[in-house]
């Protein structure tokens, strides 16, 4: 082991009552950085070595944390690195949208382990529960003969769909699957699977997914644009991520834009819908990512019109994101695989002068996330995992005042 290596982690508290924060950021800590030793973690996160020791020792006895083998340097003590056990916790993901939902199961470094699909009507959700029921069943099912002993460690399930939430439109369109918002999704979920279960929008899934596994994976400050049927924003302020009042921080896709008198939200100009009523792809299609790259890669006008435009709007959209949270990078993420989303983060480019240090930047203010049918699904599965490993300071803070 290089003890020279930077090691990203939270800070611990000494303090008396706060052994649950400081179990979490040892977690945080192995997940991002990978096998560390106890005087890595000590030193890194703040925490005495007999603190560290003892959380470790705690951990190991929970099946979260196992050691490796003895690595020695130079003249000194050897050292014991320690390493999450994938195996440890596992987590559901349900994505919702509009045309398709999809459940996916991962372990607790994000490895995927079953998946399935189901079409579910997006203006029924009486019905359409009782579709992601049957489809949750046979997923678990599934898992449970190739892993038995899983059940038990299942910290829950995520479910994600488009926002905003509790908003009250005139809007009887599929964009915002309005049925659903006022639809007691969580209590049924819960009361059929017996798992806790938590919500959040497509976007703040697709950030998660992004800091677990893609992109953002080590980041504290990061805006993720994702580009799907709608558009949303997802928003890792602090190292947490950020859901504000009502759990619709980020909808940047009913942003206002054009003239006075004829305003039109962002994610009807450049999101996947917008595009597909271009070129005459039905968002339902099992087929539509294959029809679509081949009117990419054959320079269909009206894609490179579509590009031309979306462009310009999301080099607006990331000036705004950098302006308000002066994030570490920019990540644009979509649900769409192949080469649509490289040939528009190139058109987004040049991006406009903003608050944003562009001398010294290890890191690219805009950068490539994921372009993936399931980064949603991977984010929603990431939400369980998150509420019950990762650090949360609001929730320490609340309690050191208490």
């Amino acid at each position: 082991m290089n003890e020279q290596r930077p090691i990203r982690a939270k800070s611990g508290a000494n303090q008396e009552g706060t052994s649950a924060h400081n179990r979490r950021v040892i977690i945080d800590a192995l997940r991002v950085n990978g096998a560390l030793s106890r005087a890595d973690l000590a030193r890194a996160t703040g925490l005495t070595k007999q603190a560290v020791s003892n959380l470790i020792e705690t951990l190991e006895s929970e099946g979260l944390v196992a050691s490796e083998d003895l690595v020695r340097k130079g003249r000194g003590q050897p050292s014991t690195p320690y390493r999450l056990v994938a195996n440890g916790a596992y987590a559901i993901g349900l994505q919702i949208d509009r045309h398709v939902s999809r459940v996916i199961v991962v372990d607790l470094v994000g490895n995927i382990l079953a998946r399935a699909t189901a079409r579910v009507p997006p203006r029924s959700p009486e019905e359409g529960a009782e579709v992601v029921l049957d489809l949750l069943a046979g997923v678990r099912t599934e898992f449970s003969a190739r892993r038995p002993d899983a059940e038990a460690r299942i910290a829950g399930i995520g479910v994600a769909m488009p926002g905003p939430f509790g908003v009250e439109i005139a809007d009887d369109s599929l964009w915002l699957m309005q049925a659903w918002q006022s639809f007691p999704l969580l209590d049924r979920l819960a009361a059929g699977t017996g798992l806790a279960v938590s919500l959040q929008n497509d976007a703040a899934a697709c950030a998660t997914a992004e800091r677990m596994v893609g992109a953002a994976h080590g980041l504290d400050h990061v805006v993720c644009i994702y580009v799907g049927y709608g558009i949303g924003a997802g928003l890792i302020l602090g190292g947490e991520l950020y859901g504000g009042a009502n759990g619709n921080a980020g909808e940047i896709g009913m942003v206002l834009l054009g003239g006075p008198d004829d305003p039109t939200p962002l994610e009807h100009r450049a999101s996947i819908a917008s595009l597909y009523a271009m070129v005459d792809i039905d968002p339902a299609d099992p087929g539509q990512f294959a029809k679509l790259e081949t009117l990419v890669q054959t320079g269909d006008r009206r894609v490179a019109a579509w590009i031309d435009r979306a462009a310009h709007d999301l080099r607006l959209a990331v000036h705004t994101a950098e302006t308000l949270f002066d994030p570490q990078t920019v990540i644009l993420s979509s649900s769409v695989p192949g080469s649509l989303m490289p040939r528009l983060m190139a058109a987004i480019e040049p991006l406009r002068p903003s608050l944003s240090p562009t001398a010294g930047r290890a890191i690219p203010r805009l950068r490539l996330g994921m372009t993936d049918p399931w980064a949603v699904a991977i984010g929603a599965a990431a939400d369980p995992i998150r509420r019950a490993f990762d650090p949360s300071f609001s929730a320490i803070l609340k309690r050191q005042g208490e």
